[in-house]
């Protein structure tokens, strides 16, 4: 029982009996041997060893210690590996979002614009005598006035959104 639990404290706490060996300033042969249970640590040794584990003499001495996986830097690194990738196709997806967005407003400007090049500014030839045409007169003047002045820019802004979100390589 103390051998399993020197060996699975020393492995959970990421040592190599080399290491653990320099601790307590004896060989690695040693180590080797408490591990085997082929041979037994006296009392001022096994203070030695829970010191350089850190952990308590009842606990050597104790139950048998398991040795967790989730501790192992094997398992920590292939979590993080999964969160990378998650992380990575979540960016893509945003990416993907934006570029198919910033396309889109292109191409509403686009038709937008065929459209008012095709009326010809209909309001003009309106009779501004009745109150629903010169109404809708206005709403319509307001709307292409500040469509020519403001869909460039916006245009301008969403052709650099899609090139800057563009997939690359």
């Amino acid at each position: 029982m103390l051998n399993e639990n020197i060996k699975a404290i020393r492995k959970l706490k990421g040592l190599s009996q080399q290491e653990l060996a320099v601790k307590l300033n004896v060989v690695r042969q040693t180590i080797s041997k408490w591990e085997q249970g082929l041979s037994v640590p006296d009392s001022d040794m096994l203070i030695a060893i829970s010191e350089a584990l850190e952990t308590p003499v009842s606990k050597l001495l104790g139950e048998t210690v398991v040795e967790t996986e989730a501790d192992s830097l094997r398992t920590i690194s292939e979590k993080l590996e999964v969160i990378n990738l998650q992380l990575a196709q979540r960016k893509n997806t945003r990416r993907k979002i934006l570029h198919g967005l910033f396309i889109s407003l292109c191409t509403v400007i686009v038709i937008m614009s065929a459209v008012l090049i095709l009326i010809n500014s209909p309001y003009l030839r309106w009779d501004y005598s009745s109150p629903e045409t010169a109404v809708l007169g206005v709403a319509v003047h307001s709307f292409e006035w500040l469509f020519v002045r403001i869909g460039p820019l916006i245009f301008i802004g969403a052709i650099m959104g899609a090139f800057l979100t563009r997939k690359k390589g």
